[in-house]
Parts: C-alpha cells; sequence; structure tokens
C-alpha cells in the first residue's frame, strides 16, 4: 500500500503489511525520523479508527515511543482512561498507574491465542502492546482476525455452541494458579461475593477458604460497531488440553475436570470434545500472523477483532500492556 499524506501536520506515513497473506496488522511506519506518535494520532484519530475497524490491529513502528508513561499518554488519546486489570487469569506486575507487564509465564510455555478477559462480563474493547526489550529469540505475539476463525468453524458446530453456551469453572487455590484475592483485587470475601453477584457468577466457598465460581456466557457475540459476528470466548483457551501434555497429565492425577484451576465445559456442564477443541485450536493457527518484535513497537488491536497470544522465547523480554474503553456484555450496543 502506498504512503498517506497528512495535511495538517504535513507528515508522510508508509502503510503495509508484515505479511501479505494476512491483513493483520496494519503497519504504520514515519517516513521522517524521530516522528512522536502521540502527535501523529492526536492529528490522526479518524484514520486509526477506521483502520482499526477494518483489520483488527495496527502496529506502530520506527514512532519515537519510550516506556510506560508514553504508552498510557497514547492509550488515553486513543480509547480515554486505561483500565484496571480485575478478575484476573494471568499473572501480571503492575509498571505504572494501568499499565502492566504482559503475561508472565514462563518463557518455555508458549500463550494460547485469545481475546482479553472474553470470559467477563465486562472487557476491553482495545489492547495495546509495547515492546520495551525484544527476546533474543523467539517471543512473537501471535494474532488471529476472529470474523476469519467464526467463518472457518462448522456451522453445525458453532450452532452447538450458540445452543449451549460455554462455562468457565475456576478453582482459586493458594498453592497453584492465581489465588482469588489476586483474582479479585481484595482480601474482602464480601467484596467478591458482591462483584460476582453483580456479574452473573456463581460463588461456592469451600474447604479451607479455596474458591470455586462457575459462569456461563455467550462464546459468539456481534461487533458493537461493524455489526460482524466474532468468535469471542475462552472455551479453547482455559480448556485443560491446551496446556502441555506432561502438565494436563500431572494436573488430571491430583484434580477432577472441575477443581482444575480454569477448565471449560459446555454451558450445561458436559465436557467439551477434544476433538471440537483441537478443531478450534487449528482454526486460529490458520489465521495466525506473528509479529516479530522490534524494540519501540506499539501493538494496537480491537480486542474484539483480534485474538493474541505468545510464542516461547530466550533470553530477556518485556512488553508491556494497557487496556482501554470498557464494554459490556449486556449493553453491546454502547460503549461505556
Amino acid at each position: 500500500m502506498s504512503g498517506i499524506f497528512n495535511p495538517e501536520s504535513n507528515t508522510l506515513v508508509k502503510i503495509s503489511f508484515l505479511n501479505p497473506d494476512q491483513k493483520l496488522p496494519l503497519v504504520v511506519e514515519p517516513m521522517v525520523e524521530g516522528l512522536n506518535l502521540h502527535s501523529w494520532a492526536t492529528s490522526n484519530r479518524e484514520f486509526i479508527e477506521s483502520q482499526l475497524l477494518q483489520y483488527g490491529g495496527l502496529l506502530f513502528r520506527n514512532f519515537n515511543v519510550n516506556g510506560s508513561s508514553d504508552l498510557e499518554a497514547l492509550i488515553r488519546i486513543l480509547s480515554g482512561e486505561p483500565l484496571e486489570y480485575r478478575e484476573r487469569s494471568s499473572p501480571r506486575r503492575a509498571i505504572a498507574g494501568k499499565i502492566y507487564t504482559s503475561t508472565e509465564y514462563p518463557a518455555e510455555q508458549k500463550i494460547a491465542m485469545h481475546c482479553e478477559n472474553s470470559y467477563q462480563e465486562n472487557w476491553p474493547m482495545r489492547i495495546f502492546f509495547h515492546c520495551i526489550t525484544p527476546a533474543a529469540i523467539g517471543g512473537e505475539t501471535p494474532i488471529a482476525d476472529t470474523r476469519k476463525v467464526f467463518n472457518r468453524i462448522d456451522p453445525q458446530i458453532r450452532q452447538r455452541f450458540i445452543e449451549k453456551k460455554v462455562m468457565y469453572i475456576r478453582n482459586y487455590y493458594d498453592f497453584l494458579g492465581l489465588p482469588w484475592q489476586t483474582v479479585f483485587q481484595t482480601a474482602d470475601k464480601a467484596e467478591v461475593e458482591e462483584y460476582c453477584q453483580k456479574n452473573d457468577i456463581e460463588v461456592e466457598w469451600l474447604e479451607g477458604g479455596h474458591l470455586r465460581t462457575k459462569v456461563v456466557r455467550e462464546p459468539i457475540l456481534k461487533h458493537p460497531q461493524t455489526g460482524e459476528d466474532v468468535w469471542f470466548n475462552h472455551a479453547m483457551f482455559f480448556h485443560i488440553s491446551t496446556l502441555e501434555p506432561e502438565i494436563q497429565e500431572g494436573l488430571l492425577l491430583a484434580f477432577q475436570e472441575d477443581e482444575l484451576p480454569t477448565n471449560s465445559f459446555y454451558g450445561d456442564g458436559t465436557p467439551l470434545e477434544d476433538s471440537i477443541v483441537e478443531e478450534l485450536r487449528e482454526h486460529y493457527e490458520q489465521e495466525m500472523a506473528l509479529v516479530l518484535w522490534q524494540q519501540g513497537d506499539v501493538l494496537m488491536l480491537d480486542n474484539m477483532l483480534a485474538a493474541h497470544g505468545r510464542r516461547p522465547y530466550s533470553g530477556s523480554r518485556q512488553v508491556l500492556v494497557g487496556m482501554g474503553q470498557l464494554v459490556n456484555r449486556a449493553g453491546l450496543n454502547s460503549i461505556i
């Protein structure tokens, strides 16, 4: 694609794709050295908005962006006040304000593709990643267009999910996974119960202060701006089969399937077939585009149009994350 001239800022930017076969993400690069992304984004919000809805994600490369404060400022320009990470499902640390580390799983583990917080009643419409230090080897971020994933799924399987929905069961242990105090960002059981009641989550306190939650969610939604159907759920991501085989085996020796830190089922509580979950995994892979990070990169995704994950890596890697524009499941026609 050719460059786009902005008459207001007299700035020429180059527009391209990382992979011609996958038009995700759209890559935006300055044609002049040291261009400040905040200034350019402020003058080009309409362009950014339209391209984000068309392609699902934009990669800003070779702009002048440095650290968490720049990322937070960019989120405010493009998406308003950054969001707090609550009802957590992965280990993260706050860097500053509402900017966090990317998921801190061990480097040798891959992270399956998913849409952030798609198991919740509320989620961020936009998620931003900023590369401080790219990995020495690996560490790419795979992304996939959820509209294309949806279209790949057999219509009979889609209909089964529409009729049954998806149940997510989570167990919060002190010795495995995330404790409930971390997930809900409080040590007050009453606050947890209030939050869960507001978000249609079933709560069960078990022996020893162990918490189990269950929630049923729709797996297919319409994007509130484009009206397109998107595959928006954690059915594959939370499922036990997503873990490495040796981890699966060890966990299933110690726990029943509804006792695992996370697992997914059909909405009536019956198991998801392994073959179906594997098919879903293959569809994500078929639509996958890999973002090989460069220092200073900023990746902006529409969280309903694009799933993301992480490849294993070696060496140091630091990618920051921030989120914006809260969306409510019950009121998808509006962004809070």
